[in-house]
């Protein structure tokens, strides 16, 4: 069903280590907006789904999150990359290396593990398409505040363009709004 291709979407290369930048990046990894989180939505909505365009929607949207999961584990990897205890500690994210050393840890900013509470998934056109776009909304906003605690050029171009990926899923969302599940509203 998916084709894994060896590469992202846009090259990922970040030449300066930053473990406390990482620590905030994290939470697009497996925060409660994050890819992990979106990508699971939208791959267990999709069973529930009866529109066969919706479910092609979901896959499409659900897969390329898997996709941006991996672009975000990938600069959180580069950002940390051979920095030592003495290193997280000196950036104020000692407590993240006691626990997972240079791993990379679904969890939120604030240290927060993911949880599949994050996730919805309500069998209901309407509730889930809603659900989804205020989602990509809530991941736009976390890629917004990340933009501005950032001056990484390296990073900034990968986090931009994933925040300009939530805009076109959620108009993409809207679109399946206003049009296959007009049956729904009347």
């Amino acid at each position: 069903m998916f084709i894994f291709t060896k590469m992202t979407q846009i090259p990922v290369r970040i030449n300066n280590k930053n473990p406390k930048l990482a620590s905030y990046i994290l939470s697009q990894y497996g925060g409660p907006d994050g890819e992990l989180g979106a990508s699971l939505r939208y791959l267990s909505q999709r069973f529930a789904q009866t529109d066969k365009s919706g479910i092609a929607l979901l896959t499409d949207i659900g897969t390329e999150e898997l996709g941006h999961l991996e672009m975000i584990g990938s600069i959180v990897t580069q950002l940390t990359k051979g920095e030592g205890a003495r290193s997280f500690d000196r950036y104020g994210v000692g407590d993240y290396y006691i626990d997972h050393a240079n791993g990379v840890y679904p969890a939120s900013a604030s240290g927060v593990p993911f949880s599949a509470a994050y996730l919805q998934s309500k069998a209901d056109p309407i509730a889930d398409i809603m659900e989804d776009m205020a989602a990509e909304q809530k991941a736009r906003a976390t890629y917004d505040n990340i933009l501005r605690m950032c001056d990484d050029p390296d990073v900034t171009n990968v986090i931009r363009y994933l925040r300009e990926r939530e805009v076109v899923h959620f108009q993409r969302f809207g679109d399946t709004n206003r049009t296959d599940l007009k049956v729904f509203f009347t």
